[in-house]
């Protein structure tokens, strides 16, 4: 670790890269390398909300941290590109205070590095002062029923990373020749792929749905959609964001008895429901067993549970069956753990924590969905993160992190990662492959083309 001290300021040579000007004017080269080598040098380990967030906070309230970020995409931002609907652009607003925060000089983003795989957790926390745990989930609840693994069935994750360009559902294959599907699950992402599945091409062809998706919804004869769950209306997940039980109460009264109102030709032609009290029994295979035609489904009725505000879906004995040839379970996703020697609570699918701080791993911290599940939305991530990062900062004023000796940060963990032959991604990098989406995205007059393969992002920055 070398530092140039100079007039008011320092200049990293393996960390951040970032000039120093904290000190005030003519204060003793002495102090000035001495603030700097005490200055805490923290990790975040996933760059998606929970890991912007979580690095925003500590950069405003403690003015001399250093804050890198890891992911194991080249790419950054993690649900708010890859989970947030298309037609949805103005949620991706974030992305702005995302931007900002990755470009501080007290900030250092390292995409195209897996944690657990390229660099180990030990291996940061040697590095480090504090490492944040904030990676997400990237696997989903399974329905536990026979026939969940025929052809024709996917997970809702799947399904929006397929339409949003998640490399690893690029090859995705949905089979959109039925023309009824059925969506498993009432909370948002229900309702997201229910509407891209019926949504008018022309309004798909302005938003950054992936190229591939939009050909093949182009062909898709799918014109009636499902979404079904276990509970009643009013248990159902949808988020809104003012008074949203009162709200959605009247909201279902009022479309009950509103008179049909007449219909455009092509608005007809597809439709969309909910059905409540339904709880999935098995996917039906078709005569040669090989493909989904359809789910047997037992009613239920509700049973006020402990607490009394909490509903049970009990079933009633009686069964039906829906006819479909595409099944979406969008029934929660889930964390897996990182390194099995981390600690990790796999029946709820979170790191065991308290306000963040890892139980039984000094200097380890969590936020986001590993920390408390994959529930609400962007701005309950972006509390949550708040909170951990307040811990973070209180372990520090309280000296319950020791910051007297330095840590190397990436100038450490960059020669791990040479030696394996592992080529980071910066921040710089990202902008260059931002660039050209949007480029791409212009000449087809969307706002953006994503390019779905890490190899071709690592291709047009030249690694």
């Amino acid at each position: 670790q070398c530092v140039f001290v100079g007039p008011g300021w320092g200049w990293d040579l393996q960390g951040s890269g970032a000039p120093s000007t904290r000190d005030p004017p003519g204060a003793p080269a002495p102090l000035r390398l001495r603030r700097w080598l005490s200055a805490p040098r923290l990790c975040v380990v996933g760059g998606g909300p929970a890991g912007f967030y979580t690095a925003q906070h500590l950069l405003k309230h403690h003015d001399r941290a250093q804050v890198d970020i890891y992911e194991k995409l080249p790419v950054p931002f993690g649900l708010v590109r890859f989970g947030v609907a298309p037609d949805h652009p103005e949620v991706k607003n974030v992305i702005n205070t995302f931007t900002q925060t990755a470009r501080s000089e007290r900030c250092s983003y390292y995409g195209n590095v897996a944690v657990g795989k390229d660099v180990t957790v030990g291996e940061l926390q040697q590095a480090y002062h504090a490492v944040v745990l904030s990676y997400g989930a990237e696997d989903n609840r399974v329905l536990g029923i026979p026939g969940e693994n025929l052809a024709g069935v996917h997970s809702a994750r799947a399904f929006v990373g397929w339409y949003n360009g998640l490399p690893e559902n690029q090859h995705l294959k949905p089979d959109l020749s039925c023309e009824t599907a059925l969506v498993l699950g009432h909370g948002n992402v229900a309702l997201d792929v229910a509407r891209i599945l019926l949504s008018p091409l022309d309004l798909l062809r302005r938003t950054d749905i992936t190229a591939s998706s939009l050909a093949a919804l182009a062909c898709s004869k799918v014109k009636r959609v499902w979404l079904v769950g276990r509970r009643g209306p009013l248990q159902v997940a949808f988020t809104i964001k003012v008074r949203p039980r009162k709200r959605l109460t009247e909201l279902m009264i009022k479309t009950a008895l509103e008179k049909p109102a007449e219909k455009t030709e092509a608005a007809a032609a597809r439709e969309w429901g909910l059905r409540f009290q339904r709880s999935p029994q098995e996917v039906l295979p078709t005569a040669d067993g090989t493909r989904a035609r359809g789910v047997r489904m037992a009613l239920t009725r509700l049973e006020v549970g402990a607490p009394r505000e909490t509903f049970c879906a009990v079933p009633t004995g009686e069964v039906e069956e829906l006819e479909c040839g595409l099944v979406l379970s969008s029934i929660g996703y889930r964390s897996l753990p990182l390194e099995p020697a981390l600690p990790f609570d796999p029946q709820h699918g979170v790191i065991p924590n308290s306000s963040g701080r890892v139980l039984g791993a000094p200097g380890l911290y969590c936020s986001g969905w590993v920390k408390r599940g994959p529930t609400g939305v962007i701005i309950t991530t972006m509390n949550d993160s708040f909170d951990t990062a307040q811990s973070v900062l209180e372990d520090l004023q309280a000296g319950v992190l020791d910051v007297s000796a330095p840590r190397e940060g990436f100038g450490a963990v960059g020669s791990i990662l040479r030696s394996r032959g592992v080529r980071p991604v910066s921040f710089s990098d990202w902008e260059k492959i931002d660039a050209v989406e949007v480029a791409r995205g212009k000449a087809a007059g969307k706002p953006r083309e994503k390019i779905v393969d890490p190899e071709e992002m690592l291709q047009v920055i030249g690694h």
